[in-house]
């Protein structure tokens, strides 16, 4: 099959720019996983996942107590500037009642930076693979992350929860606390978990048509080249067509 130099030249044009396009959805891509997976370090070591409201007693007597409380320490306000905390990751023992959802946690901390650390394999391994690998180990973060999301609330009902909200405290009710910015930000995290995976994924099915047109990679490291022109010249008509569909 012979393909004129013209529309050869236009195909060569048309998948330079897809390339452009594509490495820099990718660039933002592997920007954005850093960015969470720095994110998901601050959400794990953070006393905010609960806070107290501010709730005037109805009758006198001593005020309620004031304060916040993570997955690994509670810290309850005092005269001084700053909180009496107990616990914390300096034990790297989570609250007694926390610990499902601590590991939970940690498993989707280690796999959203095992996924950052691929990113080194882009010199070795094909784009492609990278990129699957990525995804799902993101998908495995997010599933651990939204567990873990849904596990907390069951856990309320713990001495720690009492002393700080409340007698009133049960299994998704939080007495005289509210949720914090902690947990609401690991909330969000499983939907960008879920967003990152899916452009993964995306990225790794477009590999095929972003590669050069005489040149094909293998799943780790070397490049096959094409050395027949007129498979070449096939290659550009069909990858041409492709885009203006």
């Amino acid at each position: 099959m012979s393909v004129s130099p013209g529309l050869a030249d236009l195909s060569r044009l048309y998948q330079t720019e897809f390339v452009r396009s594509a490495r820099a959805v990718g660039v933002l891509w592997a920007v954005c996983t850093l960015c969470f997976a720095i994110i998901q370090v601050v959400i794990l070591v953070q006393p905010s996942w609960i806070c107290t409201t501010d709730v005037r007693p109805q009758q006198a007597g001593p005020e309620p107590p004031s304060g916040t409380l993570g997955l690994f320490e509670v810290c309850m306000e005092s005269d001084w500037p700053v909180p009496d905390c107990h616990g914390g990751l300096s034990t790297l023992s989570p609250l007694p009642s926390l610990q499902s959802v601590a590991v939970l946690v940690g498993v989707s901390l280690l796999a959203v930076w095992t996924s950052v650390l691929c990113l080194c394999l882009f010199r070795f391994c094909s784009a492609a693979t990278v990129y699957k690998i990525c995804a799902w180990l993101q998908l495995t973060a997010g599933f651990c992350l939204a567990l873990a999301c849904l596990l907390f609330p069951d856990s309320w009902e713990s001495q720690e929860m009492k002393a700080l909200c409340g007698d009133s405290v049960g299994s998704f009710s939080p007495g005289n606390c509210s949720v914090h910015w902690a947990y609401i930000l690991a909330i969000l995290g499983v939907l960008d978990y879920a967003i990152l995976a899916t452009l993964a994924f995306v990225l790794a099915n477009r590999q095929d048509a972003l590669l050069p047109p005489d040149t094909q990679e293998g799943e780790c490291g070397g490049k096959v080249v094409n050395s027949s022109d007129e498979l070449s010249s096939q290659f550009h008509a069909e990858t041409l067509f492709s885009l203006l569909q």
